[in-house]
């Protein structure tokens, strides 16, 4: 691998995250345009139908006067060659008389993939592709599984203690981890697009299940799995001013004058049952289509379950304190029944243990296959 390229490439990734959190349905992209030795223009995505990184470094060249014909275009997502919301960058790079192009990963989208390479290379560009392709693949994971998929991409998130407990017996549970933990868990909020949990959180904790210190457009979307509609007309996500962001998931034979008052102030979706409770599969197909991309789930130990016994889930996100519980009923971050062969377990690939203040952090993507 060129070296040059790999550096460039290295700065177009540090400018797509910052799209973090802002770009949704879209992926984060960064470009940079060099010359010579020079970087002459530099952009990434800034919002879903604003103007794409391509466009943004070829203007602020452009905009400094410099000559950008036969300069050299890093992106790290293969240039879009369709009409959206925007015109094809591929028409723009190749009017613009650019000499290369370096591309780190190939658009996942089947209609499209691959298209941009055949169209620039035909235009006399050329085309180098897959530099620092695994860090820009994974920098857009939620993307990249939505739009194959349709369905979100999950991260199953839960705060314990090392003997794996979220919570005593009567549901307390308040501040088991570090505050940096906590500002953590916020930055994975300010990335998704939605946030769920289930009604025994709601009537435990009350939470608001807002975000805070992040650079996000969008309201964060609140999800409430609530088979029976039993969430509180006074609760935070229901009174806080954002209820339109509320989202209560119930079934069909929920209590009908509960789902009436929640009706008048949050939406409600009546969702089929698979074995008694909410079809989480029907959920995230609809969620799908409405767009939500990056889902987070904050759900108590049967919620996590139910994500994980039934394969629901792509990553996992625990933090662990330095603490230890004990309680044979004390609540435990995965409850629900054994999930397969105990020798086996959950496998889990990808792992990353860091720490975070006091306590550790584990990120694992989930072999579902």
């Amino acid at each position: 691998m060129n070296g040059a390229d790999k550096k460039h490439m290295h700065a177009a990734l540090e400018l797509a995250r910052k799209g973090y959190g802002r770009t949704s349905p879209n992926p984060m992209v960064g470009a940079l345009l060099v010359k010579g030795r020079a970087v002459i223009g530099t952009g990434w995505h800034r919002k879903a139908g604003g103007a794409h990184a391509e466009i943004e470094a070829l203007n602020d060249a452009r905009r400094n006067d410099y000559n950008i014909k036969d300069a050299t275009l890093y992106v790290t997502l293969e240039p879009c060659s369709t009409s959206g919301r925007t015109p094809p960058c591929t028409d723009a790079i190749i009017e613009s008389g650019l000499k290369r192009v370096v591309i780190a990963a190939t658009d996942p989208n089947p209609k499209h993939s691959g298209n941009a390479y055949r169209l620039l290379r035909k235009a006399g560009i050329e085309v180098r592709k897959n530099i620092l392709e695994e860090e820009a693949t994974d920098l857009n994971a939620a993307f990249n599984h939505w739009i194959t998929h349709r369905t979100p991409f999950v991260t199953v998130k839960a705060a314990m203690t090392l003997d794996g407990k979220i919570a005593k017996e009567n549901g307390e549970s308040k501040w088991i981890t570090s505050e940096a933990a906590r500002r953590k868990g916020m930055h994975l909020r300010n990335g998704s697009d939605a946030i769920l949990v289930g009604i025994e959180t709601i009537l435990a904790d009350n939470p608001s299940l807002t975000t805070r210190g992040g650079r996000r457009i969008a309201q964060l979307r609140r999800v409430v799995l609530d088979s029976h509609a039993r969430t509180p007309l006074d609760a935070k996500i229901i009174r806080d001013g954002a209820a339109n962001s509320t989202t209560v998931v119930v079934l069909k034979g929920a209590r009908r004058r509960s789902v009436v008052e929640l009706r008048k102030r949050v939406m409600v979706v009546v969702a089929p049952a698979r074995d008694g409770r909410i079809d989480l599969k029907w959920l995230l197909k609809r969620l799908g289509k409405e767009n939500v991309s990056n889902l987070l789930v904050e759900g108590g130990g049967e919620v996590n379950a139910a994500f994980l016994n039934n394969r629901l889930a792509q990553r996992v996100v625990f933090f662990y304190a330095p603490k230890i519980l004990g309680g044979s009923r004390s609540r435990s971050a995965v409850g629900g029944n054994v999930m397969i062969n105990p020798k086996e377990g959950l496998r889990l690939s990808a792992v990353d243990w860091c720490r975070v203040g006091a306590d550790l952090l584990l990120t694992a993507r989930i072999e579902n296959d």
